[in-house]
């Protein structure tokens, strides 16, 4: 029998401390206190049979078996069926990956940017009234563009029964109706595009387990977001397509509510691309280095920070509002209005009469006069969002100031945090130019690109300072599994690993 060192020296011992044969205690003295214990002891013990511990467990098992044994074939029938149905204790482990893969961050960036490029896109077709060029809405068919003159003349016949044909452009030729055809179908198109780039790659990346079971479901609902922002804005064209939409005199034009609808869809959709993406590649870093990034972490949880990170939140809700405003104002055509800033005619404010005119309300009593005149009156639209523009940029200037000369904030900010509070400033003074300048088409385009920029950077800022329980418990697990790893190391090298290693060898008893 080959047992080890140790085993073996304890047996030796255990044998010459306890066991005493039968012979030696009939020779020894009963004088002898150790064998009189003994023997004692032995007598007084009640002899069991060896298959007594046996017999009582068959015994257990039977009177178990016919507790529980069925009455009837059907109730055992029952009791199978129950067994086989009960749910395990024990919980299956999910298919799906902790993190998501690099790989879909980078392509999620990748669909943001052109989701922003569509974006701007859209408000050059707006700008250049493009807009209304297509009458029909066609997700399959509309996609191949007119390739002959027929095709051309069918297509020109079902624009010029538009009210914006007959109201502003009844002396347009068919070359000219191209020009804005394009830029609509472009529009279309691109937007076909963004939805197929990213349901296909979804439908791949959750197929093949290459995302968490949390980010599949975000994955998901983007997709249902894209296929809503589409019908949207066939919702928005239809509103200045017909006569019975408009009102009586009115410049041919989408409703306001419609424009602002589509845009903030489409923010949305932006958003939660950006977002997504940065916190997969914030994960997967985090992770990649667990203690310094719990530390990191941290670092971010500490109370001096929480107001800095409330503010960020309140900043970019402030923003997006904003830019909500401004869909109002270009679906209003109200910067057309007042072209001075901060003037507004000769005052800062203007006239009461203009602000608040009963034109715009639509009941007797007159009770929905303000909020009538705010959403419909070009010149109160243009008033608020002046005021919402300067609110966002005396908040980004007093944000970057409480970073900057707040101890507390300063010391724990990190360096990421420091750099996305730089470069907020330049919306203002894109809308001040825009103003200035009577609305050129290039401007009002890139103060439309500034407002998405500037609510991307603080977006960003967010992801850099915002602390999810989740990102937290996955590098907590991270940091558990590499001590783990370490220790295992550890205990497998050493100085101590030889003699563990001799005494490991078996010997011959």
């Amino acid at each position: 029998m080959a047992l080890s060192p140790v085993r073996a020296r304890m047996a030796l011992k255990a044998q010459e401390a306890l066991f005493v044969c039968r012979r030696c205690m009939h020779d020894q003295p009963s004088t002898s206190p150790r064998f009189r214990l003994l023997r004692n002891q032995r007598a007084s013990t009640p002899k069991k049979p060896l298959y007594q511990p046996i017999r009582t467990h068959i015994r257990s098992q039977s009177t178990i078996s016919a507790t529980h044994q069925p009455s009837s074939p059907l109730a055992a029938l029952s009791q199978t069926i129950s067994r086989q149905a009960a749910p395990s204790t024990t919980p299956k482990p999910s298919s799906f990956p902790a993190t998501s893969t690099p790989s879909v961050a980078y392509w999620l960036l990748a669909s943001a940017t052109s989701v922003f490029g569509i974006v701007v896109f859209g408000g050059l077709t707006r700008l250049t009234e493009s807009g209304l060029s297509i009458t029909e809405w066609r997700p399959v068919t509309g996609s191949f563009p007119p390739l002959d003159p027929q095709t051309w003349e069918a297509e020109f016949a079902r624009y010029r029964q538009s009210p914006e044909f007959k109201m502003l452009n009844s002396r347009m030729t068919v070359d000219e109706f191209k020009k804005i055809y394009w830029m609509e179908w472009t529009h279309r198109l691109w937007g076909r595009v963004v939805g197929l780039t990213f349901l296909i790659p979804t439908a791949y990346f959750v197929a093949r387990r290459r995302v968490s079971a949390r980010m599949a479901v975000k994955l998901v609902g983007i997709c249902g977001l894209i296929g809503f922002q589409g019908a949207i804005g066939w919702w928005m064209v239809k509103s200045g397509l017909k006569d019975d939409l408009l009102e009586t005199g009115s410049h041919p034009r989408v409703s306001q509510y419609r424009l602002a609808t589509h845009l903030g869809t489409a923010f949305v959709a932006y958003l939660a691309m950006l977002w997504n993406g940065l916190e997969i590649l914030r994960e997967n870093r985090l992770v990649r280095d667990p203690e310094a990034g719990l530390k990191l972490l941290e670092t971010l949880k500490h109370p001096s920070l929480r107001l800095f990170r409330r503010s960020v939140a309140g900043l970019s809700g402030l923003i997006f509002v904003t830019a909500i405003s401004g869909a109002l104002v270009a679906g209003l055509d109200a910067g057309l209005v007042y072209n001075n800033f901060p003037w507004m005619g000769q005052n800062i404010l203007p006239p009461k009469r203009e602000m608040l005119d009963p034109f715009y309300s639509h009941t007797p009593d007159h009770s929905d006069l303000v909020w009538r005149n705010m959403f419909e009156n070009p010149v109160l639209a243009q008033l608020d969002h002046r005021v919402l523009a300067t609110t966002t940029f005396t908040a980004v200037l007093a944000l970057w100031a409480y970073s900057r000369y707040s101890p507390a904030v300063r010391k724990l900010l990190p360096r990421s945090g420091k750099m996305g509070m730089l470069g907020l400033v330049h919306l203002v003074v894109l809308g001040i130019s825009t103003l200035w300048f009577f609305v050129p088409t290039p401007l009002a385009a890139a103060h439309q690109a500034g407002a998405l920029a500037l609510l991307s950077g603080v977006v960003v800022l967010g992801g850099r300072v915002w602390v999810p329980q989740r990102t937290m418990r996955l590098v907590k697990n991270a940091v558990e599994q590499a001590q783990g790893k370490s220790g295992s190391l550890l205990g497998r090298r050493g100085p101590d690993a030889m003699m563990r290693a001799k005494l490991a060898r078996p010997v011959s008893v």
